[in-house]
C-alpha cells in the first residue's frame, strides 16, 4: 500500500496579517472574532468558498507593536488587541469544523525588550535570564564589540547603561536576540511549542531562522566596497551558523510525535547553500521551508524558467517545496509582477504557475482578489522599517492594508477607523464584487485550487521542464506516477509576452483536454496549431495530455 502523504503537501495555505482581516469591535484592529467571522469566506465544505485548507497567523502574541508582532512580549498569550486565549480556543474549533487547520508564527531568534525575560536579564549581570540573550564589554573608547550592523539600520549594538553593557539586536534594538545556546533557554522555548500544540496547533511558521546563533567571539564582518545599508557587510558572524541547524533538528525531534505538525522555515535567499539547506542531511530539520526567489523575481521568462528548476532540483528528494508570490513583508506580487504590463493577465497567469508547481501553495490574504498595494503618506506610515527608508523602498506598510469585503464605506473591514487607510482600489475589488463576477480572479483561484485538489499530478506529481522554442513562453509537465502505470501527464504553459505567442515545445507531439485557461476560449478550443502551441497574449493553459510524451527533457 502507498504511504498517504502529510496533509501539508496538499493543502493551500493562506496568511491572515491579524491587523488587517476582520475588526469585530470597531477599533480599527482586526482580531481573533473577526477571523471567525469569516471562516466560512475561506473554506465553508461548498464551491463557493474560497476552498483553502490552513491559516497561517501572523503573530497574535501580546507585544508593544514596534515591529507589530515579530517583537514578542509573551509567547504563552494572545495581545488584548486581537482578543483572548478563550477566543483563540474558539478559532481553532471553528477552523477544525470547517476542515482548516491552523500554523502559528512562531519568532525564534528574539523577543521585545518588554519581555519578562530581558527584564531580568538586564537588571542584573547575575539573574539567571542573562545569558539568555547575548552582551558584551565594548572595545574601550564607546567602540561597539563588533562592527556588524542590524537588519533594520544601524548597530547591532545597543549600550545597557544598566548593566554597563552592549546588548546584541539583528533588527530593531526593541528586538533583543535570544542566545540559543544556553539550555534553559532552548527548554524554555520548547515548552511554548508544546503549549500551542497543546490547544490545536498543527504548524508553525518559523521566523528569520537564519539568524539564530552568533560567533561569540564578537569577529568583525568583511566590508563590503560598493554596497550600502545592510548589505555594505559578508555577514559571516551574525548569522547563518550551525546553531541554527542544531536549533531546527531539535524542534523536529520535539514534535515528531505530532505527525499532522508541520515546521516551515523562513530564511534569507543569500544564506549558505540557500533556504534548502535548512531541510538537513537527512530529512531530519524542516518540513518545508520558503524560497523567495519567485517572489523577488521580475515578470520576465527566462528568469521564471530557470528559478522554477533551480528551486526544484534544490530541494532534497524526500522533502517538499513551497510556492510563495507574496506576504507582509513584501510589496504584492499583482503589482510587482503587473510592473510595465497588463495588471490583471499578468496575476492570472501567475494564479495559474501558484496552484501547479509542485509544491505547497502559500496565499496572502487578499491577493485572490486582485487586492493592490496601498497608496500611502508618510503620515499613513506605521511600520518604522517602511519609515525609515520611504520614498526610497515601498516597504510593508503598503501590503497591509485592510482586507477589502465589499464596497461600503472602510470596505467592510470595521466601522471605526482602520490602522492603515484602505486601499483606493476597494470600491471595485472586494469579496463581494468577486463573487459574483464569474470572470473574476477570485473564481479563478476558486476553480484552480478545486483543479489541483482534483489532479493528482498537480497534488504529488513530479515537476519536468521542458524546451520550448519561444523565449517568452515557459512549459512544463506534472508527471503523476502512482497507481497508473506511466502516469498521467499535465502540461502547463505560460506566456509571458503581451503578444501571441505560437511555439513547438521538445517531446511534446500530442495533444489533449484543456482544463482552464486565464483567456476564454469558446467552447474550450484547444491551444494547438498544427501540433504547437497557440497561446494568447499574457495567457496560461493547464492541458491533460491524451497520451505519454514521446519524450522528456528532464526527469525531475
Amino acid at each position: 500500500m502507498l504511504k498517504q502523504p502529510p496533509w501539508w503537501q496538499s493543502a493551500v495555505v493562506y496568511q491572515i496579517y491579524p491587523w488587517s482581516f476582520q475588526d469585530s469591535n470597531g477599533d480599527g484592529i482586526g482580531d481573533i472574532p473577526g477571523i471567525i467571522s469569516r471562516l466560512d469566506y475561506l473554506n465553508d465544505g461548498t464551491p463557493s468558498s474560497l476552498g483553502i485548507d490552513a491559516i497561517w497567523l501572523s503573530p497574535i502574541y501580546p507585544s508593544p507593536m514596534v515591529d507589530f508582532g515579530y517583537d514578542v512580549a509573551d509567547y504563552c498569550d494572545v495581545d488584548p488587541r486581537f482578543g483572548t486565549l478563550s477566543d483563540f480556543d474558539c478559532l481553532v474549533k471553528e477552523a477544525a469544523r470547517r476542515g482548516i487547520r491552523i500554523i502559528m508564527d512562531l519568532v525564534l531568534n528574539h523577543t521585545s525588550d518588554r519581555h519578562p525575560w530581558f527584564r531580568s536579564a538586564r537588571a542584573s549581570r547575575t539573574s539567571p535570564e542573562r545569558d539568555w540573550y547575548f552582551w558584551a564589554d565594548g572595545k574601550g573608547l564607546w567602540r561597539r564589540p563588533s562592527n556588524w550592523n542590524a537588519r533594520f539600520g544601524g548597530s547591532s549594538w545597543t549600550w545597557d547603561p544598566a548593566s554597563h553593557q552592549y546588548y546584541l539586536h539583528s533588527f530593531l534594538p526593541s528586538q533583543p536576540d535570544l542566545n540559543w545556546g544556553n539550555p534553559a533557554l532552548k527548554a524554555k522555548m520548547l515548552e511554548v511549542v508544546q503549549f500551542w500544540i497543546d490547544r490545536g496547533v498543527q504548524g508553525f511558521r518559523l521566523d528569520a531562522i537564519n539568524w539564530i546563533g552568533k560567533d561569540i567571539r564578537w569577529v568583525n564582518n568583511p566590508r563590503r566596497y560598493g554596497w550600502r545599508g545592510y548589505t555594505r557587510q559578508q555577514h559571516l558572524h551574525d548569522r547563518d551558523q550551525p546553531l541554527a541547524h542544531q536549533v531546527m533538528r531539535d524542534l523536529r525531534t520535539a514534535v515528531s510525535c505530532y505527525p499532522d505538525v508541520v515546521l516551515i522555515g523562513e530564511a534569507s535567499a543569500d544564506t549558505p547553500g540557500g533556504p534548502a539547506s535548512f531541510y538537513g542531511t537527512s530529512s531530519d530539520e524542516l518540513h518545508m521551508v520558503f524560497d523567495f526567489r519567485l517572489l523577488k523575481s521580475p515578470w520576465r521568462a527566462d528568469c521564471f524558467r530557470e528559478l522554477m528548476t533551480d528551486g526544484d532540483r534544490a530541494v532534497p528528494p524526500d522533502d517538499w517545496p513551497t510556492i510563495v508570490f507574496s506576504n507582509h513583508d513584501q510589496s504584492r506580487h499583482i503589482d510587482r509582477y503587473g510592473s510595465g504590463g497588463d495588471v490583471d493577465r499578468r496575476a492570472r497567469a501567475a494564479a495559474v504557475l501558484l496552484f501547479t508547481l509542485r509544491g505547497t501553495p502559500f496565499l496572502y490574504y487578499g491577493e485572490e482578489l486582485g487586492m493592490r498595494n496601498g497608496r500611502l503618506r508618510y503620515r499613513d506610515l506605521r511600520d518604522p522599517y517602511t519609515k525609515r527608508f520611504w520614498p526610497f523602498r515601498v516597504g510593508r506598510d503598503p501590503a497591509r492594508t485592510p482586507m477589502q469585503w465589499d464596497g461600503s464605506p472602510q470596505a467592510g473591514f470595521t466601522t471605526g477607523l482602520p490602522w492603515l487607510p484602505i486601499s483606493q482600489t476597494f470600491p471595485t475589488v472586494n469579496v463581494e464584487q468577486s463573487a459574483d463576477d464569474p470572470s473574476s480572479l477570485f473564481h479563478l483561484y476558486q476553480r484552480l485550487i478545486q483543479l489541483r485538489r482534483s489532479t493528482p499530478a498537480l497534488l504529488h506529481g513530479t515537476y519536468i521542464p521542458c524546451k520550448c522554442d519561444h523565449d517568452d513562453v515557459v512549459v512544463f509537465l506534472r508527471r503523476d506516477g502512482q497507481g497508473n502505470g506511466s502516469g498521467r501527464h499535465i502540461l502547463v504553459a505560460v506566456n509571458f509576452s503581451e503578444r501571441p505567442a505560437v511555439c513547438s515545445v521538445s517531446g511534446i507531439d500530442n495533444e489533449g483536454t484543456l482544463l482552464l485557461s486565464t483567456h476564454d476560449r469558446h467552447e474550450q478550443r484547444m491551444p494547438w496549431r498544427t501540433g504547437q502551441l497557440d497561446l494568447r497574449p499574457d495567457e496560461a493553459v493547464v492541458v491533460q495530455m491524451q497520451a505519454e510524451p514521446v519524450q522528456l527533457f528532464s526527469k525531475r
